[in-house]
């Protein structure tokens, strides 16, 4: 038998209330009504009266909802509270979210959207009660990682927008991945975007969808990034690298939550929670004018910072030991490789530029080269000498280390003339400067961390071309 749901109404407007009223009981919901925040609080004080759910105007009679937000999160913070706002109010909406509110619905109210909200509302009860394990996939525990899932639990009740900070290879999209899994849209899809990856002339049709005979090539009608993400999570990654022309479009989808796909004429309803990431300092590129400040302002409701590797050093063993089981396993092996005293000093004595991303490569290249299943610090490779943060050390995943580069020759071995051959003398131009192409490339990914946006730009190429010279060279 499923349980009695109950739900509190706080509006002077009396039709607002009978239409609320109205809709959730409809959906099974038993509701109270307020007509003021006073009446609230009392009917929130009764021992017998438990409410799955807080649905708030923003302008009441003796102060205002957000007063209600505050008190609802010092008191009932068990009980998810929206806010419903007047129509374009996106500050009041931002602000509701920043003190607790989980989402918001605006006046006149849309009854589809209205009953989107009430149900992920329901599920964050489900939730708490399930009290979902995903937070142990976060290895460590040091007080930064403590906090850090704290705070994934708590941001995981809301809808608001989440900033995900933090340098490369620190695991954002993992923490974008947990507060999905956490959250009462679980059994929607977390859909990632790379906003880096996507070329510029195809990003709104990735993003919003297209109609069939929009541009040459539309075959067919498309879904887009966000539809598919409805019911569940989008998290934008490098969104950083988005163009302004799409910074402008992103802005107004969230906070009209809805899209117009390419060569359509009607909006369609969007239902998604927007997560984001980026390794860049955004705050500065607002400043520099190459991102919005109303998108900044939109996305960074609330910013979620992720801690390099080298502020939990004390974490390092036990990280290391699940990335070498979880190696182990891939390949089949019942006995993963073991650390030794010394290869553990190692890795603790090391900055590790790269973060968790870079440890995972290590690992995976000491495991290949070990003897016996041990791994000694000469197995690790590690680089000597201090690093800079924007390093990248070698990694297993571009092939081999780069060779030495061929001499020129004109024919008489003095070096200034214009035929190219190697060392064995039967290497022709095509095949050179292929081989000079791949050096490239692989030097441009490794000090770029295989941002390929970032290597096209340092290459003085486009990132359609860095595509397919990849392919064309095999690296991977």
């Amino acid at each position: 038998m499923v349980p009695a749901r109950n739900a509190l109404i706080v509006d002077d407007e009396r039709d607002i209330r009978e239409l609320l009223v109205l809709t959730l009981g409809r959906m099974g919901i038993r509701v109270d009504t307020a007509p003021d925040v006073a009446s609230a609080k009392n009917l929130l004080a009764r021992p017998s009266n438990k409410y799955d759910l807080c649905l708030t105007d923003m302008r009441l009679p003796d102060g205002s909802g957000m007063d209600l937000i505050k008190h609802l999160s010092s008191h009932h913070p068990e009980t998810p509270v929206a806010m419903i706002t007047a129509y374009g109010n996106v500050e009041a909406a931002v602000d509701a979210l920043k003190f607790g509110a989980f989402d918001f619905v605006s006046k006149p109210v849309d009854l589809s959207v209205l009953r989107r909200l009430v149900e992920h509302a329901l599920k964050l009860n489900e939730e708490r009660r399930s009290n979902g394990t995903a937070s142990a996939k976060l290895i460590g525990d040091c007080p930064a990682m403590a906090e850090l899932r704290g705070k994934i639990g708590k941001l995981a009740r809301s809808q608001a927008p989440v900033y995900i900070s933090g340098e490369s290879g620190t695991g954002k999209e993992l923490v974008a991945r947990l507060i999905h899994e956490q959250g009462p849209r679980a059994a929607g899809p977390f859909v990632p975007i790379n906003c880096g990856a996507i070329p510029t002339e195809l990003m709104e049709s990735e993003f919003f969808g297209h109609k069939k005979g929009a541009f040459t090539g539309a075959h067919t009608d498309k879904e887009g990034l966000f539809q598919a993400a409805s019911g569940g999570t989008l998290f934008l990654d490098e969104v950083a690298e988005l163009p302004l022309h799409m910074q402008v479009k992103l802005l107004r989808v969230i906070q009209e939550k809805r899209v117009r796909p390419v060569g359509g004429q009607a909006e369609l309803p969007i239902d998604v929670r927007i997560l984001s990431a980026t390794h860049k300092n955004l705050a500065e590129l607002v400043a520099n004018n190459t991102f919005r400040h109303d998108l900044y302002y939109r996305i960074n409701v609330i910013e979620l910072p992720v801690p390099p590797l080298r502020d939990r050093r004390e974490d390092i063993p036990k990280l290391s030991e699940a990335i070498l089981a979880r190696l182990a396993e891939e390949m089949g092996d019942e006995s993963p490789a073991k650390l030794s005293t010394e290869a553990i000093d190692a890795l603790n004595n090391y900055s590790f530029p790269g973060n968790v991303r870079e440890l995972e490569n290590t690992l995976e290249r000491a495991m290949a080269l070990c003897e016996d299943g041990r791994i000694t610090p000469s197995d690790l490779h590690l680089p000597q000498g201090e690093h800079t943060p924007g390093a990248q050390p070698y990694s297993p995943r571009v092939t081999g280390m780069m060779p030495a580069m061929p001499a020129l020759s004109n024919g008489n071995g003095n070096g200034n003339g214009s035929a190219m051959v190697n060392g064995n003398g039967n290497e022709g131009l095509p095949e050179y400067i292929e081989q000079l192409e791949r050096e490239a490339i692989e030097k441009a990914l490794l000090e770029c961390r295989y941002n390929k946006t970032k290597a096209a730009a340092q290459l003085g190429i486009t990132f359609r071309a860095l595509r397919y010279k990849l392919k064309k060279l095999g690296i991977d």
